[in-house]
């Protein structure tokens, strides 16, 4: 397969890229206005009650049940005339913007938990039609343009958060690929040896990125997409093409040194990197495939968006980069000064006397020792993960202490009366005014934790809503159990919770009762696909354990950094206490198979060396010699892709690109560099074994290297 595509490729060479260059003028055209069609963050699930009572409550009243907009008016003394006067004319503001349902303020409830305690500032709240979430923030953003330069009124409320989350997306976003893109091309340099070849990566990634916002454009007119699939797009999009960039030109310069430039080098190429690229990408894709099965927008969107990005990438590299390479044909190692020109001669014609190599060996003459010390230092910093971790949901305190739905929340947190803006949304399938809903508001405010209880609010005929209060904040454990309470009282007519803590507990279950159907498919496809790969059941096996052990180290250390809160002035952002609820989930499926990625690149070199007749311990050593500087730079290149992200104001964010960065450097220096060998000297020729029914169905498949190279 791979020699038929590779002559095909050599033989329409300039086709090929006029085709490419042709597709991503169009995905350029068509792709760049892929963020305004995307929605926010979302993190509901459907199924859950909260959403249900949420749902049942809108289509009751036709409004959504929580203030879209919350405008914290600086208005002086709230009990002058002025003040009043003021405060009105924003209420009017609001009400006429046509997706506005309501507007509430103090002088039209005389609520005196909506005026702080000061008495010099109160808030005026906006309830919105029952709308999408994008048309939610569109309307977000026309009200944040009408009281621009008004410095008495500031914006918050989650639809105000939701727009200020998408445009600060978009700004991290430039400021990621400024920052990324000349850090790669630098770093290419040294690594490629010569500009022309350093300039393969970013334009590779260039065209997965732009591709994969086309196909994101095209999937969004029939799902509905997170904005945030869009970080995971530019940083998986160019770290996959750096990898695999990395890997086919620096193979197809030790054919070149062999055969010459040529359709025979690009053959023996795209049999072995190549054929390692696919099963790279496959693994990536299916592991990142796996997010799917949650029903949130923003995991299902990071599943849709990393599957495409990772097939799309290698789709590159297997045809638009061996067209360059066919085109280029020694100038691929143009422009390149002198010493980088040796060093590159140096790294086409490998030997048994390089660093690595020597590493390789220092492993395997003490593998016990080794294995032991490494797997000590991952369980380590594991520990804080699995004994100290709290988990929260985003909200607008994740946005940057200067936006104005930050400063909204956190006023209303320390200003005012506690939790009025957060309380539990009961739901009732009762008339407000029936004994039912009487009976029901006395026994709440009987319950442990309640701080206050609202008269009922009518929502339809047979619908009312309670509002209560808790007495601490929400998201503490006292306001869960508050919920829990709630929830179990029994009635004969509907009883529903929603709110923020009802809303966390619902995912806190959702995402729990997804979870083993995610890890199953992301474990059964990395054993699948090594499997295929080297026709052994021990070194997927051993590949399975140590991605365990590089994710709960990584774990641990989010948990150091973001929840503790160590070095977070270095880092730029203000620790909450906690984790995203969503990250160790999306790490684990991006992580899994990134870590996958670099195993398979360096398994394929030691099978190619052991399917020759090397010995074990010297197959490992030729594999780690040719793969290990290849592996590091990878690495450090994708690090610099996703790390990039650690600039970006939202924390989350931030978590994601450290997470990512972290994961990816451990796996090559700690998993590849000093695990894998000396695991794989422990068990020796216990490496390759697997029964014989899956030996020979591993023969029948057919996968195997081509042409093997002389070990």
């Amino acid at each position: 397969m791979f020699e038929k595509l590779a002559t095909f490729v050599y033989s329409n060479r300039r086709r090929v890229l006029f085709v490419a260059v042709l597709g991503a003028v169009i995905a350029g055209v068509f792709g760049a206005g892929v963020a305004n069609r995307l929605s926010p963050y979302g993190a509901d699930d459907p199924a859950t009650q909260s959403v249900q009572a949420t749902n049942r409550f809108q289509a009751a009243t036709g409004r959504q049940i929580d203030p879209g907009v919350v405008a914290l008016v600086s208005s002086g003394d709230v009990r002058s005339p002025a003040a009043r006067q003021r405060v009105e004319s924003v209420a009017v503001a609001l009400a006429a913007e046509p997706d506005v349902a309501s507007v509430q303020s103090f002088y039209t409830t005389h609520d005196p938990a909506m005026v702080a305690r000061n008495r010099r500032s109160t808030y005026v709240v906006a309830y919105f039609r029952a709308l999408s979430d994008k048309r939610l923030s569109d309307d977000a953003k026309l009200i944040e343009s009408h009281f621009a330069g008004q410095p008495d009124v500031k914006l918050g409320g989650d639809a105000i958060a939701n727009a200020q989350v998408n445009t600060q997306v978009g700004n991290d976003l430039a400021r990621a690929e400024l920052l990324a893109f000349p850090v790669i091309f630098l770093l290419s340099l040294l690594f490629f040896r010569s500009v022309v070849a350093a300039l393969l990566p970013p334009l590779l990634g260039g065209l997965a990125i732009l591709g994969t916002f086309f196909l994101l454009r095209v999937v969004s007119a029939f799902a509905d997409l997170s904005v945030f699939a869009l970080n995971l797009t530019t940083g998986l999009g160019l770290g996959l093409a750096i990898d695999y960039s990395l890997f086919i030109v620096s193979r197809y310069r030790e054919e070149a040194a062999r055969d010459g430039f040529g359709l025979q080098a690009l053959r023996r190429t795209l049999q072995t990197a190549g054929r390692t690229v696919l099963f790279s990408s496959v693994t990536v894709a299916l592991s990142v495939a796996a997010l799917t099965i949650f029903p949130q927008r923003f995991l299902y969107s990071m599943g849709i968006a990393g599957t495409i990005v990772a097939l799309l990438a290698a789709t590159l590299a297997l045809t638009v980069l061996p067209a360059l390479l066919a085109v280029l044909g020694p100038r691929v190692n143009a422009l390149s000064p002198k010493r980088l020109r040796r060093a590159a001669d140096r790294d086409a014609r490998p030997t048994r006397t390089g660093a690595w190599y020597r590493l390789a060996h220092f492993v395997t003459r003490r593998p016990a020792q080794v294995a032991i010390a490494s797997a000590a230092v991952l369980i380590a910093l594991g520990i804080p993960f699995f004994t100290q971790v709290r988990f929260i949901t985003a909200d607008a305190r994740v946005l940057p202490q200067s936006v104005s739905a930050h400063q909204v929340q956190i006023a209303l947190d320390t200003q005012f009366p506690p939790n009025r803006t957060s309380p539990l949304e009961v739901v009732v399938g009762a008339s407000p005014a029936s004994p039912e809903v009487r009976t029901l508001s006395e026994r709440i405010a009987r319950l442990p934790n309640v701080s206050a209880i609202a008269p009922a609010q009518p929502a339809g005929r047979e619908t009312s809503l309670l509002q209560v209060a808790p007495v601490h904040g929400p998201l503490t454990r006292s306001t869960e159990q508050l919920v829990r309470d709630v929830r179990a009282i029994d009635t004969p007519y509907y009883l529903g919770v929603a709110g923020e803590t009802a809303s966390y507990l619902d995912l806190e279950h959702s995402l729990g009762a997804h979870l083993p159907a995610v890890i199953a498919l992301v474990v059964s496809a990395t054993l699948i696909v090594l499997f295929l790969m080297t026709g052994s059941v021990v070194l997927p096996l051993k590949a399975v354990v140590m991605n365990a052990l590089n994710l709960s180290a990584v774990f641990g250390i989010l948990v150091l950094l973001f929840q503790d809160g160590n070095l977070q002035g270095l880092l730029g952002y203000h620790s909450v206490g906690a984790l995203d609820a969503t990250q160790p989930i999306l790490l684990f499926a991006i992580g899994f198979g990134l870590a996958t990625d670099y195993g398979v690149f360096l398994l394929a070199r030691i099978k190619e060396a052991h399917d020759t007749g090397a010995p074990n311990a010297e197959a490992v050593a030729l594999g780690l010699e040719r793969t290990g500087r290849i592996v590091t730079a990878a690495a450090l290149l994708f690090a610099v892709a996703v790390g990039a992200f650690a600039t970006s104001q939202i924390v989350f964010i931030k978590e994601l690109g450290i997470g990512t960065a972290l994961a990816v450097l451990l796996d090559a220096t700690v998993i590849r560099a000093l695990l894998v060998p000396s695991l794989m000297a422990l068990l020796g020729q216990l490496n390759w074994w697997a029964p014989r029914p899956l030996r020979r169905l591993h023969q029948r498949i057919g996968l195997q290297e081509h042409a093997p190279e002389t070990a």
